[in-house]
């Protein structure tokens, strides 16, 4: 038998990070969600697969009108028209507490319950499914301890919402240890609310899917489902399915050497080219890492509007939302000896002296400090609810790297052409 083991949805749910530029693909944004869950219903009839879990956040939170649960009713539908049944537990996003609207299911969707762990059996296929849903969104108990012990002469799978014995960037919702679920006698274990891919164990396997569709930059690579092979009673195939429609990736451009902006864009062309080559035809969203030792460091911090500009128009190049490019980061450095070169005795080891005590100056750094604190408060509350934006204004808050950054703009713009003689 086969089954598809798959969590994280977040239907409807935007993508993060994008959206804001014009010209950015609103519409394949808007829908990316939807259009990854009807990839994988179209892959479990295409592969007849004898069922479907889902474990754990098959929404995003509360529905905005009932479009949302209408489109699941209808994928649904054209599971139970393939005969193949859906089972699945609410996580912390879609609990019980956080869903105000409702819809009734088809006959094909089995929901576990959140008062207690259930067992569902499918006797033709002699598999006992095992389960509990979220109550409410902050659930800290472990659940699994009480699930019910495995049906003898079944292959035997649990369902968990849950962030095992803990993963960065993850509330710690349901904790167990991943050791007492192996002990716990079930063959499989389908988690969720990791949103990447890894198996905890092979024996037996205990898995997260990762989400199906990346959001945002933190959720980057291929995402989708897990395609379970089972054969006397053994999973004998594990395959990850991706199911995305768009791929989020850190892209780096090394520009060591890099003497002239055209060069620069040589070399991002070629990052962002390898990154969308393995993209697999899907759309890219990139956010792009500049590295390396440059003589246009200091031009690249001066200009980077213009220059942000100019690589989204390299990207646009690469073909119709083939690209885009969510955010550049400037890690290139110099490549002159700006030590020895403060040691002249004439007017640039006088301004890189100058420079660098302003730069070890306590009083200043505190005034800057100062001024950005009170900078940041008139600023609207909005920008520090968005994650990138309050990544941004966040890092404006360290005194000391921007007078780094605007001595490297000053160099730039005096000395650039005295030093390249």
């Amino acid at each position: 038998m086969k089954f598809i083991h798959a969590a994280d949805i977040h239907l409807d749910s935007p993508l993060v990070g994008l959206a804001a530029y014009d010209g950015a693909p609103v519409d394949l944004l808007r829908g990316a969600t939807r259009r990854a869950f009807q990839a994988m219903v179209d892959l479990a009839q295409e592969e007849a697969v004898d069922f479907v879990v889902i474990a754990g956040d098959l929404y995003d939170g509360d529905w905005r009108d009932f479009n949302t649960g209408l489109f699941f009713v209808q994928q649904m539908a054209r599971l139970r028209q393939a005969g193949i049944p859906v089972f699945l537990i609410h996580g912390n996003h879609d609990a019980e507490s956080q869903i105000t609207r409702k819809l009734p299911l088809p006959e094909n969707v089995t929901v576990f319950s959140s008062r207690k762990p259930e067992t569902h059996l499918l006797p033709g296929l002699k598999v006992a499914l095992h389960g509990q849903s979220f109550k409410q969104r902050e659930v800290t108990d472990n659940l699994a301890a009480g699930y019910k012990p495995p049906v003898p002469g079944h292959f035997n799978i649990g369902l968990l919402h849950t962030s095992a014995d803990g993963r960065e960037g993850h509330a710690g919702y349901a904790p167990c240890d991943p050791a007492d679920l192996a002990r716990h006698g079930y063959d499989y274990w389908a988690l969720g609310h990791v949103h990447t891919r890894e198996v905890l164990n092979e024996h037996p396997y205990i898995v997260f899917p990762g989400n199906l569709q990346g959001r945002n930059i933190r959720e980057t690579g291929a995402k989708g489902c897990m395609m379970v092979t089972v054969e006397d009673g053994h999973v004998t195939r594990l395959d990850h399915r991706p199911v995305d429609v768009l791929r989020w990736a850190m892209v780096e451009a090394d520009l060591t050497g890099c003497e002239s902006p055209g060069e620069a864009l040589a070399r991002v062309r070629g990052a962002l080219e390898a990154a969308a080559d393995g993209c697999e035809g899907r759309p890219l969203a990139a956010r792009l890492r500049l590295t390396g030792a440059t003589p246009l460091h200091g031009g690249l911090l001066s200009r980077q509007d213009s220059f942000m500009a100019e690589v989204r128009a390299v990207a646009l190049d690469l073909g119709a939302d083939a690209v885009w490019i969510e955010k550049i980061i400037g890690a290139t450095r110099p490549m002159r000896d700006l030590v020895t070169l403060s040691l002249r005795q004439d007017a640039v080891g006088s301004l890189l002296r100058s420079l660098d005590s302003l730069a070890a100056d306590p009083e200043l750094q505190e005034t800057v400090r100062s001024e950005l604190e009170e900078m940041m408060g008139k600023m609207p509350r909005e920008l520090d609810r968005q994650h990138d934006q309050g990544e941004e204004l966040a890092a404006l808050k360290d005194p000391a790297a921007l007078i780094a950054d605007a001595r490297a703009i000053v160099l730039s713009r005096l000395l650039d052409r005295e030093l390249d003689r």
